[in-house]
C-alpha cells in the first residue's frame, strides 16, 4: 500500500465484481497535508488515482500497474477536514483477451462529485 496511514476502507462492496462500491474514510492528520497545503489541505490528485488503484487491487487479491489513462477529470477540491469521507463507485470490465481490466469511476460523497477516472489496470 503506497499511500500508508492515508486512508481506511470502511466499506467494500465487490459482490458484483463489475459494480463495486468502496467508502473510504482519509487520515486528515496525515503528513502529506503538511506540504499540500499547509493551511488548507488539499488531496493530491495523484492519491485520488493511487485510491482507486488501492481499491482494485483490494477487489483482485493482486497488484496491478496502470497502464492508460483515457479521462481523469478533477471536478472539486478535496479538503480532507471538510470532506474525509469519501464513496468510490467503479464500473469494472475484464477483457480476458488483452488481460486488461478497464475501470471507470467516480469519486464523491452524496451530492458532490469530486473526481472521475478512466483506465486500464494489469497484473504486475
Amino acid at each position: 500500500m503506497l499511500l500508508k496511514d492515508f486512508y481506511t476502507i470502511i466499506e467494500l462492496d465487490s459482490s458484483d465484481k463489475e459494480n463495486v462500491k468502496a467508502i473510504i474514510d482519509l487520515n486528515k492528520e496525515h503528513k502529506v497535508y503538511k506540504g499540500h497545503f499547509p493551511g488548507n489541505p488539499v488531496v493530491p490528485g495523484v492519491c485520488l488515482t493511487q485510491l482507486i488503484k488501492e481499491v482494485m487491487e483490494n477487489i483482485e487479491g493482486m497488484e496491478l500497474s496502470l497502464v492508460y489513462a483515457s479521462n481523469i477529470k478533477f471536478m472539486a477540491v478535496v479538503n480532507p477536514e471538510i470532506n474525509d469521507r469519501l464513496q468510490i463507485d467503479l464500473k469494472v470490465k475484464y477483457d480476458t483477451e488483452q488481460n486488461i481490466i478497464k475501470v471507470d469511476s467516480v469519486t464523491h460523497f452524496n451530492d458532490q462529485v469530486f473526481y472521475k477516472f478512466k483506465g486500464n489496470f494489469k497484473a504486475k
